[in-house]
């Protein structure tokens, strides 16, 4: 059997949607405008950078082939350095770490039991698709946190180092199962419906101001053409 990561990606057919309408320059807004306070942020960056490594632990065990193990298995190392320095950060605030990060399981506890998957490929899509919609979330947030914490937790948030494995991984099963493709692009859309309520739920938001309820979707717009672009590289529709 030809090793996934050398073969050639084949094309894989998938429903295709009508692109949606770019939002105009003036539409956009920069999401660390929505930063909430460094405690808040930290707690549930880290819960949420915890769920990730919960979920891609998992999905190592699954996937079928020593080399995805040995590449997804990095991608688990880096999550929880990831969590690891987002800890400390909070920590060094003088809090309870603990008992911050129990306030905000709530809506990523569900988020995680929504996105689990039926089989591997759909958990490595979720590992994938949704792990670099929330790493991209807090790396834009961390904008809006004051001054060296700011640097601290945007480097913290480099990008993954799995993305092209997760592309190889799923691309071969895709043209080895033609079926497939339509599910997973199905799984993807709602993963990112799902993803958006995370999102929403972590920005700060002035309870009953409708001036800043009417901002927030233009907000996600870069978020969203990110995971439109990790569909694309896989063939499928965002």
């Amino acid at each position: 059997m030809v090793e996934w990561f050398w073969r050639r990606r084949k094309a894989v057919s998938a429903p295709r949607l009508r692109p949606r309408e770019p939002l105009p320059p003036t539409a956009r807004i920069d999401l660390h405008e929505f930063t909430p306070a460094p405690e808040e942020f930290l707690a549930r960056a880290a819960y949420v950078q915890l769920t990730i490594f919960e979920d891609l632990s998992r999905t190592v065990a699954l996937v079928p082939t020593a080399r995805a193990k040995a590449a997804l298995a990095a991608a688990t190392a880096a999550s929880l350095a990831r969590h690891s320095a987002v800890m400390a950060e909070l920590e060094a605030l003088g809090v309870d770490a603990g008992a911050a990060l129990e306030r905000h399981r709530g809506v990523v506890d569900r988020f995680q039991r929504l996105t689990r998957g039926d089989d591997w490929a759909e958990a490595a899509l979720t590992c994938h698709l949704a792990g670099g919609f929330l790493d991209d979330l807090f790396a834009a947030l961390a904008a809006g946190l004051p001054g060296e914490l700011a640097a601290r937790v945007r480097e913290a948030y480099r990008p993954r180092p799995a993305d092209a494995a997760f592309v190889e991984l799923l691309a071969e099963a895709m043209a080895e199962q033609p079926r497939l493709a339509p599910r997973l692009a199905l799984w993807g859309r709602r993963i990112l419906g799902d993803a958006l309520l995370v999102a929403r739920d972590a920005l700060s938001l002035g309870r009953g101001d409708a001036g800043q309820e009417q901002r927030v979707e233009p907000a996600f717009s870069e978020l969203i053409a990110q995971h439109t672009r990790r569909m694309d590289a896989l063939g499928l529709s965002a």
